[in-house]
Order: structure tokens, then C-alpha cells, then sequence
């Protein structure tokens, strides 16, 4: 086990752990419905639980479907980066559809999905997604500015969200110094991740022990990949892991 992991666990009595869902306990899929835990998944979290005081999932989904596709009695849940315990505007989500509708159907095989506090435009299904990108951008951008909303690039999809959105490191940083607890580990694979990072960096500072993990893929980004302490190639391996952290 590598050094920061293992300090990670001889101090897991007061440590929490923070994981990311698509791409990080499940495989990258066509579609986000598509998405299920990998093999054991489900069995190490629940390993996890029974032995770190504080053990939580934070992701761009809602959080009833993170909850139903991890039944995990005690497992923590923050969906929608933490805009589920957050009073936001939903009008104006409501008033950006329209326009961001009509940009994504500018784009073969683009298409929105409405998370209800956010709206993510997928385009994965694109025949060229780097080239999809690139059209979705400016229009996206324009409906982002004229309806006060922050646009989240991931791993491709553009996701538009109030600028109230708490966002993965605030949810990090409020949850253990909150709880007192003295080692904090996340595990993630996109660039919504760096600011799960950041915040182990700023939690770091403070004496907190900390372990940045990363799921290496094609998509990947680098700069999460540079800033990780660990990095894994597949979720099955970052499952492994848990599971050796729980024993």
C-alpha cells in the first residue's frame, strides 16, 4: 500500500473518505443511466462505513440516484456538486433551457439532460466529441451569461448550475472540520475533481493528513493526474484499494 494511503489507514479511526461516482466506482458508459457500480463496489463501501466515522459520495448526480445505485446503509450522499442543500434560483435554470436546448440540437449527437437544479449538456454520443465541444462552447457560454449561470466542463458534457453551487471542495472542507476528524482521503477522475483536491491541499495546511487519488483514463485530465498522490488505472483497482483501507 502506498505511504499516504497507509497513514490514511492506521489513522482511519478519525479519517473520512470522499468518492466521486462515474468514472471513479463505475465505468465511463454512453449514457449516465447506463452507469452501474463496478464489481465489489457496493461490498467495499460497506467495509468502509463499518470502519471510518465518516465515508461520503459527491457528485454531479442526484442524490437518489447515487442512493440507488449504492445502497449503502450510512453512506453519506452529495448530489449536484451540493446544490441539493442549497436554496438557488430554479428559474433561472428553467428560463436557460430553451436556449440551451436549441444550441445542443446544433450538435449531432448532443442532447440535454435536466437534473432539475442544473442542466447538462451530453456529447459523448457526438461523432467527433473534441469537435462537439468546440461548437457547444460559445453558445453555451452565451446562455450561461445571459441567465446568471456557471458552466462545469467534465468529461464530455458542459453542465450549467447556479453560481451558488457549493461546488466538491466546499463540501469537503465543511464535512471535516465540522466533524473534527484528522486525515481526509478523495478519490476522483475529472476536472470537477480539482476542487476536491484543492481543498485536501488547504485541509493539509492545516494538519490535517490527506490522500488525493486519481482514476487514470483516456480522459482523464492531466492536471488532476499531476496534482493525485495515487493514481489507479480502472475503478475495479480503486475498489482494491478501498476494500484494503476497510480490512
Amino acid at each position: 500500500m502506498d505511504a499516504a494511503l497507509g497513514t490514511i489507514r492506521s489513522l482511519r479511526s478519525s479519517a473520512a473518505a470522499f468518492l466521486d461516482f462515474d468514472g471513479t466506482l463505475s465505468d465511463i458508459v454512453a449514457r449516465p443511466e447506463l452507469a452501474r457500480p463496478v464489481e465489489g463496489a457496493v461490498e467495499a463501501l460497506r467495509a468502509l462505513v463499518r470502519t471510518f466515522p465518516f465515508v461520503a459520495v459527491v457528485s454531479g448526480r442526484p442524490a437518489g440516484q447515487i442512493r440507488e445505485l449504492l445502497p449503502v446503509p450510512g453512506l453519506g450522499v452529495f448530489g449536484l456538486y451540493g446544490l441539493e442543500a442549497t436554496p438557488v434560483d430554479v428559474e433561472a435554470i428553467r428560463a436557460a433551457r430553451p436556449e440551451v436546448e436549441d444550441v445542443a440540437a446544433t450538435v449531432d449527437g448532443a442532447w440535454v439532460e435536466d437534473k432539475g437544479l442544473s442542466l447538462a449538456v451530453h456529447y459523448r454520443q457526438a461523432a467527433d466529441p473534441e469537435a462537439a465541444s468546440r461548437a457547444l462552447g460559445p453558445g453555451l457560454e452565451r446562455a450561461a451569461l445571459r441567465t446568471a449561470l456557471f458552466l462545469f466542463p467534465g468529461k464530455m458534457v458542459i453542465e450549467l448550475a447556479p453560481r451558488a453551487t457549493p461546488g466538491k471542495g466546499s463540501i469537503i472542507l465543511r464535512e471535516v472540520r465540522s466533524r473534527a476528524l484528522t486525515a481526509g482521503l478523495y478519490a476522483g477522475d475529472d476536472q470537477a475533481d480539482l476542487g476536491a483536491f484543492a481543498a485536501l491541499d488547504e485541509l493539509r495546511g492545516e494538519g490535517v493528513v490527506t490522500a488525493k487519488l486519481a482514476v487514470r483514463s483516456p480522459e482523464a485530465p492531466p492536471a488532476l493526474l499531476e496534482a493525485a498522490d495515487v493514481v489507479v488505472d480502472h475503478p475495479a483497482e480503486l475498489v482494491g484499494v478501498l476494500r484494503a483501507l476497510a480490512e
